[in-house]
């Protein structure tokens, strides 16, 4: 009778639970559908004032009068020309070019050795060496333009590119040894253990084997400190005096002055200075973000 009465207990049937279990995840593609259509729609928005910029720069004048909003149909590429030859546009590109390229791998090259020493010691001195490079994250621009000036006038630097490309590495390598350190913590030293028993040198572990492990990081550094260079326009302002030396955010104040009518060329002008910052993000999107998520996982 025991063994009956037993047999005939019912047993707990776990199909709820996994009903539970089903039910969470059919609103997981809800929510991502809805991400989605949102991120689509922000995506919209951003981009719609590039294309009417460049849309605009392609149609003449006369036609941006009547109807704003119309399409280059046929294209008109005459207004990039009187931008870039009229406008000396050509010259404040290839300033830009020259100063911002050269400072972001200045600043870039010395930071990487920089943070490598700095994260691969555990010494107080070098603590305190680190909390230096980190204090200038807090050192507003404004109360270190004067010193930087009457500096590169005893030099002889003020008004010439080097002078600009000196201040401009200067200032972004306590950001760029701040986040390169984080990242070369966050590798195992058994890597370096495992290249040193194969013969490798300091340089050679440091090029062939830290390196690459770090470039998301390095690509992360290179885009945030190139975006703000390219468009900065205090320290050109301040530190360039001959025309022939203006980057191009201080050049296109001439510019809108002098084309402030001439609408598109205008619009001409913003692609040139725009397009570098977009193929930056287009080639550099994949490395940036995994620079940006790396270690969120752990």
């Amino acid at each position: 009778m025991t063994t009956q009465s037993a047999a005939r207990v019912p047993v707990e049937d776990p199909a709820p639970p996994r009903a539970n279990r089903r039910r969470r995840r059919t609103g997981s593609p809800l929510a991502s559908a809805v991400t989605s259509v949102a991120l689509w729609i922000y995506a919209l928005i951003a981009v719609v004032p590039l294309l009417v910029m460049v849309t605009n720069s392609l149609r003449p004048n006369r036609e941006l009068a009547t109807e704003p909003l119309g399409l280059p149909f046929p294209p008109d590429f005459s207004s990039y020309q009187r931008a870039w030859i009229e406008a000396s546009f050509s010259t404040y590109f290839w300033n830009s070019i020259l100063v911002t390229v050269t400072s972001v791998t200045i600043s870039t090259v010395v930071s990487l050795l920089a943070a490598y020493a700095l994260a691969r010691s555990s010494s107080r001195i070098v603590a305190a060496i680190e909390s230096v490079f980190i204090s200038g994250l807090m050192m507003p621009v404004f109360l270190m333009i004067l010193p930087i000036f009457y500096l590169l006038e005893s030099f002889g630097l003020v008004s010439t590119k080097t002078g600009l490309i000196m201040v401009y590495a200067a200032v972004s390598i306590p950001f760029s040894v701040f986040v390169l350190a984080t990242f070369f913590r966050q590798l195992p030293g058994e890597l370096e253990e495992a290249a040193r028993l194969d013969g490798a040198g300091p340089l050679r572990m440091f090029w062939s084997v830290m390196m690459p492990l770090v470039r998301p990081a390095i690509a992360t550094v290179v885009v945030f400190r190139f975006v703000p260079i390219w468009n900065d326009f205090f320290y050109p302002l301040i530190l360039i005096r001959d025309r022939a030396n203006y980057t191009l955010p201080v050049g296109l104040t001439t510019f809108f002055g002098e084309y402030q009518t001439d609408w598109s060329t205008l619009f001409a002008g913003l692609v040139i200075a725009t397009a570098p910052l977009v193929l930056l993000f287009l080639v550099a999107t994949k490395q940036i973000i995994s620079g940006l998520t790396a270690g969120m996982g752990k």
